[in-house]
């Protein structure tokens, strides 16, 4: 197999806010792989600076290293040898080289019509959450008004930026909508450990469904006291950064007792790594939901059609991202009344570089 790599600068149409920081542009890096007979399979890389744990300005040397390694490995003939070669060619440390290989060697062996999973992608419809970014309240609302006027019934909002206070009634407003409205909240790490428990409990009162990562993860004492005390159900997130070994993901949801897992093919080690993690979860009671990780149209349909594999799952995923970047790959990705979708057209744009 043949390996080209093509980097591509993605353009937020606006300051994308987290607790962490803010982001106007990201790099990202497609990874088309070629087979003898011309046909091109293509994944993508997109690691996040400061959020991923691996060094982003050393991936460009990584994929330098791959491509060469990539000329001896024979074509994989099913999922199995896909997750096989690449757990040989990419270190668990390096997660989103492991997806965008994964992705990139399941579409070429599927013929490169990007049917990364699913037989006919045509018919895929996933509930998803409407995402609100962080920023000043007028902002905040904005984005919670075009997302109901979308038809979302599950939003999600980033929250952690402003005075908790400001947060507070921006929530409460939300609530006052419709008391079935599903309410998501992500902290990202935001809140201290001395005053965590105190704010759970005063968003509890507006029925939230559950919190993402409130603590910053690596403090497992006191996550472990915040899942077993909190009003809200507690989800994690960066939590599962770095926890590769089967037995240390079975000690992590066995000593917290986490109400969800979310889960992030880029972040958290590929579809095989993934896969993982639902089996745990559902060994244990946990519940779980697959979210983007702000990746191109071209990650983002990997991720849905792997998530549309998990037809009882109920819950609500996070596929919404497509929308944010001016310059985004064109797709027939279709976001329509809080689902995502095709458009019947099913037209893609060249990957550039």
């Amino acid at each position: 197999m043949r390996l080209e790599v093509k980097p591509y600068l993605l353009d937020f149409k606006f300051s994308a806010r987290t607790s962490r920081g803010a982001m106007n542009d990201r790099k990202v890096w497609f990874l088309k792989v070629f087979d003898d007979a011309g046909v091109c399979g293509i994944g993508e890389v997109a690691p996040i600076h400061r959020l991923s744990p691996e060094e982003v300005d050393e991936i460009p040397l990584f994929l330098e290293h791959l491509t060469s390694r990539l000329a001896g490995i024979r074509k994989p003939q099913s999922e199995e040898e896909v997750f096989e070669a690449v757990s040989e060619l990419v270190p668990m440390e390096i997660p989103s080289v492991r997806f965008g290989l994964e992705m990139a060697l399941l579409d070429l062996m599927r013929g490169g019509e990007k049917r990364i999973f699913a037989e006919d992608f045509k018919t895929i419809n996933i509930p998803i959450n409407g995402l609100v970014w962080m920023g000043d309240e007028a902002f905040m609302k904005k984005q919670i008004r075009e997302k109901l006027d979308a038809g979302f019934r599950c939003i999600k909002l980033k929250v952690g930026a402003l005075d908790f206070d400001t947060e507070l009634e921006i929530i409460k407003s939300l609530r006052k909508v419709s008391d079935d409205l599903i309410i998501r909240l992500d902290a990202n790490g935001a809140f201290e450990t001395n005053e965590v428990l105190f704010k759970l409990n005063e968003l509890s009162k507006l029925n939230i469904h559950s919190i993402e990562q409130p603590i910053m993860p690596m403090q497992p004492e006191a996550m472990e006291l915040i899942c077993n005390r909190s009003e809200i159900p507690i989800a994690l997130d960066e939590e599962l950064i770095g926890i590769n070994s089967s037995r240390d993901r079975v000690d992590l949801l066995q000593e917290l007792k986490p109400q969800y897992l979310v889960l992030k093919p880029t972040l958290h080690g590929g579809f095989a790594s993934v896969q993982e993690w639902i089996d745990l979860a559902q060994m244990h009671g946990i519940e779980w939901w697959i979210t983007s990780y702000l990746e191109s149209n071209l990650g983002l349909n990997a991720i849905a059609q792997f998530a549309s594999r998990y037809p009882g799952n109920e819950e609500y995923h996070g596929l919404g991202t497509g929308g944010l970047y001016h310059n985004n790959i064109t797709s027939p990705i279709v976001i329509d009344r809080g689902f995502f979708t095709y458009a019947e057209s099913l037209v893609w744009g060249d990957v550039e570089g």
